[in-house]
């Protein structure tokens, strides 16, 4: 059965408190509990010395919460009569003892917090899904300046172009005329990554690559 603490704020609950704390160190059994909190957080300041048992269990209570607060504070007052305060009855100690960085300074949670937390964690982590991106095959032509434009430096330099989501594949030459040659390379990309038009313009066609480009064009863009 819970215990009740009314009047905290007035003599009498204040010798109720001090009566029931003759010979015990906490509310609830041998180590700080969240029923110390509630009641503390009922009274208004620190018992005077005539409830000697509620001062130096205020004092205790007191000298735990204190690390959680690191900033100074000024001193506030709080007037009015004070609601009753159930305290739980004493639970088993848990194997291991108490651990104050885990001190819950509000009381139960209650089935709206869970449910309110739950529903924050879903939204985080479907948040932090990571997009599935689609991805395109595209047929480039390349074309030299002049028949005397090394085709293999050209492959090379045209495949050390290299960036996220990019994908080099199979290439060949292909005759243009007058003995020139083209070549047809096929290339693998993902979409949000990757601009076609952006890969012609600011690398294939620019240094070095247009040492041996005169210019790019897409042949066939497919969706896979």
């Amino acid at each position: 059965m819970a215990i009740t603490f009314s009047d905290l704020h007035t003599e009498s609950g204040l010798k109720s408190l001090d009566q029931y704390l003759s010979g015990k160190s906490y509310i609830s059994g041998d180590q700080l509990t969240k029923d110390d909190i509630k009641v503390y957080a009922a009274v208004l300041k620190k018992p005077a010395d005539s409830f000697p048992n509620a001062s130096s269990w205020y004092d205790c209570v007191s000298s735990h919460i204190a690390p959680s607060f690191p900033g100074k504070a000024v001193g506030v007052r709080v007037d009015g009569k004070g609601a009753p305060v159930d305290a739980a009855p004493a639970k088993p100690a848990a194997a291991g003892g108490g651990d104050d960085d885990d001190l819950d300074l509000f009381g139960d949670e209650t089935e709206e917090d869970k449910k309110a937390a739950e529903e924050r964690e879903a939204a985080k982590k479907q948040s932090s899904k990571k997009k599935e991106s689609g991805k395109s095959s595209v047929l480039l032509d390349v074309k030299p300046w002049d028949d005397e434009t090394d085709m293999k430096k050209l492959e090379e330099a045209v495949r050390s172009v290299e960036m996220p989501g990019l994908f080099w594949g199979a290439s060949k030459l292909v005759p243009v005329g007058y003995g020139i040659k083209k070549m047809q390379i096929m290339i693998t990309i993902v979409d949000d990554l990757v601009s076609v038009d952006s890969l012609i313009e600011e690398h294939l066609t620019v240094e070095p690559c247009n040492e041996y480009v005169q210019s790019c064009d897409i042949v066939a863009f497919n969706k896979i």
